[in-house]
């Protein structure tokens, strides 16, 4: 390496290094505080009586029926809406992409509930399926109270999710069209593929990364669900997910030892999920030897 090329990697590193600073400030320190914290026995409501006890929390919490009963309601509203919004943001994109007339206007009106913030949206749903006051009973002609019912809640939680964000896989997902190329398509199409075999054997392929992207996102974004869960049902029916586990664990009862401990379980949750989605779904790359040979 040249003094050049040395002077370069200085100067790159020079100025990455606010942002660096901010993200260590930002995202490190807490996750390593938070870890700190999990190793202690420490509610708020007695400073004094802070003792060390190890992985003790997290013994706890493993061994606690609440703890995996959250986490099995998380898993069943992450896989339910996530697959419902691929499914939709595939229609919805498809669409999009190939509307002629307006497509400017209907890109911006599928914009509308993604830009809701998310506790208005939950409001709105919850007011819906109201049994005295909302219309959803009136249009399908029944009375039913249907977050008095943990099946009827769970449902009601997915369609406000779906609803939600169903318009940012669309997005994604359209955009990933655009990757496609059009000569392959025609290409397909004179080779005598319908539709459904240009849609799996060339679209889908080509856009497998943006596909990667946008479940990942969805993904990990579902599984630290809370507004919606508390403003719908705050965990009753049995529908409390590990993120109000943890709410319910440090902010009600102010037990900072058990909540970090449970904050700390969720970010590794997260970065499983990450590595699986990765290490599995992701696109696989030869190396160049093996491609140029």
């Amino acid at each position: 390496m040249n003094l050049r090329q040395r002077n370069e990697r200085r100067l790159a590193w020079l100025l990455c290094a606010p942002a660096v600073t901010v993200l260590i400030g930002v995202i490190v320190y807490p996750i390593l505080y938070a870890v700190w914290l999990s190793l202690f026995r420490y509610d708020l409501r007695f400073p004094e009586q802070r003792v060390f006890v190890g992985l003790d929390n997290y013994v706890s919490i493993l061994t606690s029926e609440v703890w995996w009963q959250a986490l099995g309601n998380t898993l069943i509203l992450t896989i339910g809406s996530v697959s419902i919004e691929l499914l939709l943001g595939f229609i919805l994109a498809l669409i999009m992409h190939h509307t002629l007339f307006w497509r400017r206007a209907v890109r911006a009106a599928m914009l509308i509930p993604y830009a809701m913030i998310t506790v208005v949206a939950a409001m709105a749903w919850k007011f819906a399926f109201d049994p005295t006051t909302g219309f959803i009973d009136a249009l399908l002609d029944r009375e039913q109270a249907w977050l008095t019912q943990r099946g009827s809640a769970f449902l009601v939680i997915i369609l406000t999710e779906v609803w939600k964000t169903t318009p940012f896989m669309a997005l994604l997902l359209m955009a990933g069209l655009t990757l496609v190329p059009h000569e392959l398509i025609q290409a397909a199409r004179v080779d005598g593929a319908n539709a459904w075999q240009r849609f799996i054997k060339i679209v889908v392929p080509t856009m497998k990364p943006v596909i990667l992207v946008a479940v990942l996102f969805r993904t990990l974004d579902a599984f630290r669900i809370f507004d919606t869960v508390f403003i719908l049902t705050r965990g009753a029916q049995n529908t409390e997910t590990v993120s109000m586990v943890g709410y319910n664990t440090l902010l009600v009862s102010l037990n900072l030892g058990l909540g970090s401990a449970v904050s700390v379980l969720i970010f590794v949750g997260v970065l499983i999920i990450s590595i699986v989605f990765i290490k599995g779904f992701g696109t696989p790359t030869g190396r160049r030897g093996e491609i140029d040979s």
